[in-house]
């Protein structure tokens, strides 16, 4: 049985109030608004854009893609912001252009892709603990809105200095701290080091949110229960697989679960579909959805049929009546 006070309290980060402590994290390529607004009715208190180009945001000044990451709709607020760079100035200059669109800004120090690390952003500056101070300290003087940062523990696994960055985030007044424990060198091999996060909350008085290899709602329960964490972030155990914050909000509550039916997982691929089909227009749904519809059919008899089906389709049309056929087909058969 979970500790009650998860099923009871409500989270504070700064001024924002979280009915829950399952957040869902911010990702590239796949926490656009469609899937937002997915993952946000089942339980997610907290849901974030994909990161956002604190460069690519100032040098356009205007409306462009970086800006159509800012895209968004009341139903799913309370919205992070999620800004990378390197530069202090730029990423405060980011801060203000989002300041209109976030209840919460959080700065990426986690992320391991070379794309960003090559340019210093992203994990890149756990290797520059005093640049990381510079930049904090920019965002919170244009900033008193709720600000957060996302690490990972270390650059490599003899640069853990997680507990560094998360006291110098503290000392210059972030409000909350997310930590994956894994290194940037491990990028998502491996497992990832629950026992950074317990030492990490120990450290430090500001809430600690933990994130890595959250697959399952024992897996969650497991991570609150196990590193004393304030509250716990969502990220590829979600994909596909929005009834997993729901079984979490339930369990934290002290309420039923019955997993969806293979119909019910169909209905909310047709409304993830047509939520992206509103937003992103034809063209690009084709191509963003069929990731997203492949994952609906995980652990599903024959969804490797299913998959390249739906990676062939051409139209929408098409992808709406694979997935009738396959989830009515699928459910007749359990």
């Amino acid at each position: 049985m979970m500790h009650k006070k998860y099923a009871e309290s409500i989270m504070d980060i700064r001024s924002l109030k979280l009915h829950n402590p399952i957040i869902l994290a911010p990702m590239a390529g796949i926490s656009d608004l469609p899937y937002r607004l997915i993952m946000k009715p089942a339980g997610a208190a907290l849901v974030f854009t994909e990161m956002v180009s604190a460069v690519g945001l100032v040098r356009a000044q205007g409306r462009n893609r970086t800006f159509e990451l800012l895209d968004s709709r009341p139903e799913e607020r309370p919205l992070g912001v999620q800004l990378f760079g390197s530069d202090p100035d730029y990423l405060a200059q980011g801060a203000q252009l989002v300041a209109s669109h976030a209840d919460l800004i959080d700065l990426n120090l986690g992320c391991p892709v070379p794309k960003v690390t090559k340019g210093g952003g992203g994990s890149a500056l756990l290797r520059e603990p005093a640049q990381i101070r510079r930049i904090v300290a920019a965002m919170r003087m244009v900033w008193d809105g709720p600000l957060t940062i996302k690490i990972r523990s270390g650059w490599d696994f003899e640069n853990l200095n997680y507990l560094e960055i998360g006291k110098i985030a503290q000392e210059e007044g972030v409000d909350a701290i997310t930590l994956h424990p894994r290194t940037r060198s491990q990028g998502f091999s491996g497992v990832a080091d629950w026992s950074h996060l317990r030492q990490l909350k120990e450290a430090l008085t500001i809430p600690v949110i933990g994130s890595g290899d959250i697959f399952t709602a024992n897996d969650g329960l497991r991570m609150l229960a196990e590193t004393g964490c304030d509250a716990i972030m969502i990220g590829r155990g979600g994909y596909g697989n929005p009834w997993l914050l729901a079984e979490l909000v339930a369990r934290l509550h002290g309420q039923p679960w019955q997993a969806p039916s293979v119909e019910a997982r169909g209905e909310v691929a047709h409304q993830h579909l047509n939520l992206a089909l509103e937003i992103l227009g034809e063209r690009r749904t084709l191509g963003e959805m069929r990731k997203h519809l492949c994952w609906y059919a995980r652990g599903l008899a024959g969804a490797a049929a299913f998959r390249q089906t739906i990676n062939n389709a051409e139209e929408i049309a098409t992808m709406h009546a694979r997935i009738d056929d396959f989830f009515v087909t699928e459910a007749l058969t359990v």
